[in-house]
């Protein structure tokens, strides 16, 4: 990362001082909360999409335009019971992934209305209890194309997307989720490491470009018992390809519940010299791809992440509800999050 000033000297130092404090909480699984409320297409087309030609259910990144006030509640159930953090309704917010619904143009508008919803949830609680600080983080996940990986088994040379590609869509959504008003950054669910590198490259792009810093997180995901990336990279080899962005934290979410991903945490905790995070799932999925976890078996398998000071913060991924959250909170009480290596 260039060595610019921070954006927002004061938030960036109200982060850090919360950081070396104690163990912060990220929120959970806004699709899950979404999920919940069984909404239509209808719902998902609002008033400004009603003659779009494709359809839009499942496209949960559209409803911070076409339902801001449900994105605006979910974000305050997450801050009620607890949570320091939350992410910006963005994941999919990026030109790659919203072709699936023929809405690319949307792109600047989902990632700054994403951005400034979470910031004025954000804002309300930390009214409330100024003390303690609320952070809005822009969220930028992985797209549904891999930059090492053929899609195609018969032509391994054959990419559906280039790095210029990725670095492209990473920029334009990262200058709307600074537009919007994040706090913080985060490139969430890496499965392909070139991905990541090409967002990091955007982000410092955009850094530059506004010259002044935000502080960024970047949290892989393992995808089986094999313990690395799709992309095939151990934990530590992951976080020595990443270092190098200048990352404020790195850790790792979805795919895995606690107790498997464990190790995982364990292993990057012990040579990472940044803050480390983790966001994982509540358990495994079912047969039905729903997930039974509840709120006290999650807690109880994170417990050993906190009695063990392997991070600094911790939330929840896949089937995480306010419920497990407000969980996790209890068990931070009072703890000591990991240090730092100088």
């Amino acid at each position: 990362m260039s060595a610019l000033p921070w954006n927002n000297p004061d938030r960036a130092e109200a982060l850090f001082e919360q950081l070396n404090k104690r163990v912060l909480l990220l929120d959970g699984a806004m699709g899950t909360m979404i999920q919940q409320r069984k909404l239509t297409e209808e719902d998902y087309r609002g008033d400004r999409l009603t003659d779009h030609g494709s359809d839009m259910k499942g496209n949960n990144d559209m409803l911070s335009l076409t339902q801001p006030d449900i994105i605006r509640e979910i974000h305050g159930e997450f801050l009620e019971v607890g949570c320091d953090l939350v992410e910006t309704n963005t994941f999919n917010s990026n030109r790659i992934s919203q072709a699936d619904y023929d809405t690319e143009d949307y792109v600047l508008d989902l990632n700054r209305e994403g951005a400034r919803i979470a910031r004025e949830a954000c804002d309300e609680f930390e009214k409330k209890t100024p003390d303690k600080p609320r952070f809005a983080v822009g969220i930028l996940g992985p797209t549904n194309r891999t930059a090492s990986i053929s899609p195609d088994v018969s032509n391994p040379g054959y990419r559906a997307v280039t790095f210029n590609d990725l670095v492209e869509n990473y920029y334009e959504a990262t200058i709307a989720l600074l537009e919007g008003g994040a706090d913080l950054l985060m490139i969430e669910t890496v499965f392909d490491t070139l991905n990541s590198k090409a967002a990091g490259f955007a982000v410092n792009k955009a850094f530059e470009e506004k010259q002044a810093c935000w502080p960024l997180l970047i949290s892989g995901t393992i995808t089986d018992a094999s313990g690395r990336t799709l992309s095939g990279q151990t934990p530590e080899a992951f976080y020595y390809s990443v270092n190098h962005t200048g990352a404020t934290g790195v850790g790792f979410n979805c795919a895995l519940g606690a107790r498997q991903l464990k190790p995982h945490v364990e292993a990057l905790s012990k040579v990472a010299e940044c803050y480390v995070t983790a966001h994982p799932n509540a358990g495994l999925p079912n047969e039905m791809g729903e997930y039974d976890e509840t709120p006290e078996q999650m807690a109880d398998q994170l417990e050993s992440f906190i009695d063990d000071k392997l991070l600094n913060i911790l939330g929840g991924c896949c089937g995480t509800t306010p419920a497990h959250l407000e969980a996790i909170v209890k068990l931070t009480e009072g703890a000591k999050p990991r240090e730092v290596k100088a």
